[in-house]
């Protein structure tokens, strides 16, 4: 079955820097900033560039070369303040937060923002964090049904009254949280992002998320990544939409866009990020199938840490714009980009990248006979099913 959506828009997002050292671990210049200025005007950038979305990303420990991070729920209540339009995607980890507190900051962050708080749901990753937290880190596939039954506690206290769940690990008992989160056209609730490229991720991600995300791919592997996750929510009679990390280097020529990223990887910091392949891909190694986040990623991949290259968005804005039409033709429904220089760059794709990716949206559908309003908005999920 196909999930091409020709008919709607692409939506764009790109990686909040609350972390310092940028988005690539290379001693390469990046002008870009972790502190909440620099932050405050790049997002005010990103909205008025055609950017619908922006995912802060959740660290405790210093760790993969940065020895700086601010904590994700709280930037990005304060970057939801500083906007109009950006909708903010905060990452939290099921095992730090209990699902009924997070319901309940979500909702404050909500009416803050007119309806524009998300999250982006991380089920593991740096074991360092919990355990020195003295914290439980719980074998691979458990960690998921923990997410799970997390995800469903957060859906049912934001969509019902006296919500009761028993599970493995939360039981809620006749609870309603008032108020509501806002009421938005064609959004049930706010919407849950959700990564993993295991078996038990993806079979997750179909049961419950609003959003998959997944790590850079080229095209055949983002087919791949994506089956198990549409295999699960067919099953289970939903819709989730796909999003696609990319790190974008747009310049004048290809040449120029090449001898960029080769200069990236030239200047890697090595021990960084030999440090966090150990640390990460212990999981994919922890698995019974032995697939997971960065299992199969190699020293370059891991530069960016979120397999940002493998995408390739590396080019002139022409073909980047091609590239990117051709990933929505195969199912992504969102880009999520980081950049070099991001207030610059961001500002660029907005100016040179998106008017281009219009024009091939418009021409594609055409092709295929539907219909296409570039300002349609899309809420990432189907209400008819978005309680399942």
């Amino acid at each position: 079955m196909s999930v091409a959506d020709l008919s709607t828009p692409l939506k764009f997002a790109y990686w909040v820097p609350n972390v310092s050292g940028g988005l690539v671990v290379s001693t390469i210049e990046q002008r870009t900033s972790w502190d909440f200025d620099y932050n405050r005007k790049l997002a005010r950038i990103a909205e008025d560039a055609g950017f619908e979305y922006a995912l802060s990303q959740t660290r405790y420990a210093a760790s993969y070369g940065a020895d700086k991070q601010h904590e994700a729920t709280s930037f990005s209540l304060a970057l939801l303040a500083a906007t109009e339009r950006l909708k903010v995607i905060a990452a939290v980890h099921p095992g730090m937060w209990h699902p009924g507190v997070l319901a309940k900051f979500i909702i404050t962050a909500d009416h803050i923002s007119n309806g524009r708080a998300a999250v982006n749901i991380v089920s593991g990753w740096l074991k360092a964090e919990f355990v020195n937290f003295g914290l439980e880190w719980l074998e691979h596939d458990e960690r998921y049904v923990r997410t799970e039954e997390f995800i469903r506690v957060l859906r049912g206290l934001w969509t019902e009254q006296g919500y009761s769940q028993s599970g493995k690990y939360y039981d809620i008992t006749d609870f309603t949280l008032s108020p509501p989160p806002v009421d938005v056209p064609g959004r049930p609730h706010p919407e849950v992002f959700f990564g993993g490229n295991s078996t038990a991720a993806q079979a997750t991600a179909g049961r419950v998320a609003d959003w998959y995300f997944s790590n850079g791919k080229d095209l055949d592997g983002f087919r791949e990544n994506i089956a198990g996750v549409q295999a699960s929510a067919t099953a289970a009679g939903r819709r989730p939409r796909y999003g696609l990390n990319g790190f974008v280097i747009a310049r004048d020529s290809e040449k120029e866009a090449r001898d960029t990223l080769r200069e990236i990887v030239a200047k890697a910091h090595r021990p960084a990020v030999e440090g966090f392949r150990d640390a990460v891909q212990e999981a994919g190694a922890s698995t019974k199938d032995g697939k997971g986040m960065w299992a199969d990623s190699s020293f370059e991949d891991l530069i960016q840490y979120n397999d940002g290259f493998r995408t390739q968005l590396i080019g002139t804005p022409e073909q980047i714009a091609e590239r990117i039409v051709e990933y929505k033709k195969i199912g992504v429904n969102l880009f999520l980009t980081c950049y070099l220089h991001f207030q610059e760059e961001v500002a660029a794709f907005g100016t040179d990248i998106l008017p281009i990716v219009r024009e091939l949206e418009a021409d594609a559908a055409r092709r295929a006979g539907v219909d296409f309003d570039p300002d349609e908005t899309l809420t990432g999920t189907h209400p008819s099913k978005a309680g399942v």
